[in-house]
């Protein structure tokens, strides 16, 4: 091939997830001896994009007040700011540094539409870019690409279980156009063939394309904490009882509680949590204070995957309540489910779920079924495009 992929994938956001994730993507193109570019959309509000995303005008008010009111609430802590700005920088070198081979801006649909025309396929993936919510734009369900360019998705997931009614029509026609098409969770397999009539299968996410000792090599072993166990905490949502819970296996084992603080939201109670918080943490920092953990608590996918891919004792609990229409526990329920761990979930009793043994062994011999299944269906999505 004589031109370059195009990757569609959230590489800018603050987010230890969605950059792992990228990053195991990059390298398993590479290591396929596939050229690449990943896609820079900044999204310029025009008239094209404003008339798009009506729809989604009630959802960014409700954004932007959140955010507003989180900023506000932090105004009263400026050491607090500064410390978030402090690991902002950390996200932001990983960046630099790591994904060199980014696309220039592209600021309108028109601009992605004449970018194509540089690459010889478009790869979308992975993680929740098939949020109902973001259908408008037309970026990550890759509406801007014409007929004539393969387009391939690759462990995309839908972060919901259930599409909205309204939103129906224009996931069929996304999905219709996909040349390839797999999936991360189980529910979203379901919900494609239930839309489409079209069976695909799911993959496992990019990050576990790639063993516990293989990512020593992506990212380097590094010890965080000094000569000293403790118990990390990587918690995304606001649930005092999980906090609690910790509490309570730090007096049961001795062990200090290591916590990175206020990152999807502003939590203020958190501010007395744990005995050491973490602020100089970007993404090679997060896998080394996993990977050196005694125990992990956290309610995260990708703290689930890089406990499981380091044979931590960890425990899982719920972020969203069952009830929540915007819960995302599925695609923790499909990741624990297929790899045989559904035990790690929250039960109700932390200290007693943690100190149970992982047969990691049974672990591993699925994730090794589970890989090559992903890898033999991401080699055939990548060379029909040389036909």
């Amino acid at each position: 091939m004589n031109k370059k992929i195009g990757v569609c994938c959230v590489f800018d956001h603050r987010n230890y997830g969605s950059m792992l994730q990228t990053l195991a993507t990059i390298e398993k193109l590479e290591q396929m001896g596939y050229d690449y570019e990943i896609i820079h959309y900044t999204k310029k509000l025009t008239l094209d994009l404003l008339l798009r995303s009506l729809d989604r005008i009630p959802e960014e008010i409700k954004t932007r007040v959140h955010s507003m009111n989180k900023n506000k609430k932090m105004d009263t802590y400026p050491e607090i700011k500064d410390s978030i700005k402090i690991r902002n920088s950390y996200f932001d070198n990983f960046r630099k540094s790591r994904f060199t081979k980014v696309s220039k801006p592209y600021h309108t649909f028109k601009e992605l539409q004449i970018a194509t025309e540089n690459y010889s396929a478009v790869l979308v993936g992975s993680d929740q870019l098939w949020v109902p919510k973001g259908y408008s734009t037309g970026f990550f369900n890759l509406l801007f690409v014409p007929e004539k360019v393969p387009k391939l998705a690759y462990a995309t997931s839908f972060g919901v279980s259930e599409i909205p009614q309204n939103k129906k029509k224009v996931a069929k026609y996304f999905l219709d156009r996909m040349d390839y098409i797999s999936v991360r969770e189980l529910r979203a397999s379901e919900m494609i063939e239930e839309l489409t009539g079209r069976k695909v299968p799911t993959v496992v996410d990019p990050t576990i394309l790639f063993t516990g000792e293989e990512w020593k090599e992506i990212i380097k072993e590094k010890k965080i904490i000094k000569d000293e166990k403790y118990i990390f905490c990587y918690f995304l949502g606001n649930n005092p009882e999980q906090r609690l819970e910790v509490e309570k296996l730090k007096k049961a084992t001795g062990y200090k509680i290591v916590f990175i603080p206020h990152l999807d939201e502003f939590i203020e109670s958190d501010i007395k949590f744990g005995d050491e918080q973490l602020y100089k943490v970007g993404p090679e920092e997060f896998v080394n204070l996993i990977r050196n953990a005694e125990y992990v608590c956290t309610d995260s996918f990708h703290g689930s995957v890089f406990s499981i891919l380091n044979h931590k004792k960890f425990v899982t609990f719920n972020r969203f309540k069952t009830s929540d229409t915007n819960s995302r526990n599925s695609r923790i329920d499909s990741l624990l489910k297929q790899t045989g761990l559904m035990q790690r979930r929250y039960a109700g009793d932390l200290i007693k779920q943690i100190e149970k043994n992982i047969n990691y062994d049974e672990v591993e011999s699925r994730l090794t079924k589970m890989r090559e299944k992903s890898e033999i269906y991401l080699e055939t999505a990548l060379k029909s495009i040389d036909k």
